[in-house]
């Protein structure tokens, strides 16, 4: 071999092997768009250990997976982080859509809620019921799967939507009204972990089911004529658990659908998409 020839293939032979001077660049992948009321699934680089949302941990699955979710009143910037093992820092910023809520205003003041010492007996103990099912942690998956409408029907209640009492809010509706009639049945919009079954009418929500979808996403189905499933019972999208009804405060029969991620409130319209025609 000409010395030329052999210099030459010494040289590639070195640059081929010399390592690289900065690693190849890494991001957050996300699927959808950031909205108030939102949610969005996405891949965090590999090799996160941590990967946070404003701070708050978000737990990362063997394969990268991970859920959020923006509250109805997010602001209208929001940051990912992740941090690798070899101790690089990955910074997202993530600007928030807002959303133009339907907004009643009435010429009327705003009356303050008197509600009795007997009521205010009744309501703590089930408003703890209802903090301590959100704090559990279940293996569920459904965070990963396409919702599904947990009942058909006409939509007459909106998530977000508020009124005005002389330009003071009350409080804004917190999930999704489905009209139908008692006895009516309601299915798990994705697999879960049923978290609530409440064995009596709650004050407010009556017949109470809640079910944990899994990375702090959880379901409420409010007003139930019936339960039809057990705390910790596994259920799959499409199963039957439970029934219309018009317990507890309501004005009629009707299935609202509440839903949260971590204490954070989201719409379930966002989730299943636009109601099905019957």
């Amino acid at each position: 071999m000409k010395p030329w020839i052999a210099a030459l293939a010494l040289a590639m032979a070195g640059a081929t092997a010399a390592p690289s001077a900065t690693p190849p660049p890494v991001e957050i992948a996300l699927n959808g768009t950031p909205t108030q009321g939102g949610t969005l699934l996405g891949t965090a680089p590999r090799g996160t250990v941590d990967l946070r949302f404003n701070d708050q941990p978000v737990p990362v699955d063997a394969d990268g997976r991970f859920l959020i979710a923006f509250d109805r009143d997010a602001g209208p910037q929001a940051r990912l982080t992740a941090r690798l093992a070899d101790g690089r820092l990955i910074d997202r910023p993530l600007t928030v859509a807002p959303r133009a809520w339907r907004i009643e205003r009435v010429d009327t003041p705003l009356r303050p809620t008197k509600d009795s010492e007997a009521f205010l007996a009744l309501r703590k103990p089930e408003l703890e019921q209802i903090a301590a099912a959100r704090d559990k942690v279940t293996d569920a998956q459904g965070w990963r799967q396409r919702f599904i409408w947990p009942r058909t029907g006409r939509i007459s209640g909106l998530f977000g939507s508020q009124r005005l009492y002389q330009g003071q809010p009350g409080a804004y509706h917190g999930g999704v009204d489905v009209a139908g009639a008692t006895g009516e049945p309601v299915v798990a919009p994705a697999d879960g972990v049923v978290i609530l079954a409440a064995d009596h009418p709650f004050t407010l929500e009556g017949n109470l089911l809640m079910i944990d979808h899994g990375h702090g996403l959880n379901s409420a189905f409010l007003h139930l004529s019936r339960i039809d499933v057990i705390p910790g019972q596994h259920v799959i999208q499409g199963q039957r658990i439970g029934a219309i009804g018009a317990t507890g405060r309501a004005t009629g029969p009707h299935l609202h659908w509440g839903m949260k991620w971590n204490d954070a409130r989201i719409d379930p319209l966002l989730l299943a998409g636009p109601m099905p025609a019957n």
